[in-house]
C-alpha cells in the first residue's frame, strides 16, 4: 500500500512538471508570435540576447566548477534550452544560419 502511494505521488509530480513545461512553452511561443506579428521581435531579441548569453556563461561556469563537462542535474534541460536560445539569438537572420557576406 505504501509503495503504491509513493509511485502515485511520483507519477503526479512528473505529470505536473511536464504539464507546467508544456504550458510555459506555449506561453513563450504565444508571446513570440505576438511580438512577430507586431514587428517587435527584433527589438525583443536585442533585449533578450545579453540575458541568454549571461545565463549560458553562468551555467558553463557552474558546470566547470563542479568538474563536469555536461550537466546531468535537475537543470540539465533548462541549461540546454538556455544555451540553444543563446545560440539562436546570436544568429543574424534568425533562421539558424549566421549572416553571410554580400558576395555569397
Amino acid at each position: 500500500m505504501t509503495m503504491e502511494r509513493v509511485l502515485n505521488l511520483l507519477l503526479l509530480r512528473f505529470g505536473l512538471l511536464v504539464g507546467g513545461s508544456v504550458v510555459l512553452a506555449l506561453l513563450v511561443f504565444a508571446v513570440a508570435l505576438m511580438l512577430r506579428r507586431r514587428g517587435k521581435l527584433g527589438e525583443a531579441r536585442r533585449y533578450a540576447a545579453p540575458a541568454a548569453r549571461a545565463a549560458s556563461r553562468w551555467l558553463d561556469g557552474r558546470d566547470a566548477a563542479r568538474g563536469r563537462g555536461g550537466s546531468r542535474g535537475v537543470g540539465a534541460v533548462a541549461g540546454a534550452a538556455i544555451r540553444a536560445a543563446a545560440r539562436r539569438l546570436d544568429d543574424g537572420d534568425g533562421c539558424g544560419q549566421r549572416e553571410r557576406g554580400a558576395g555569397r
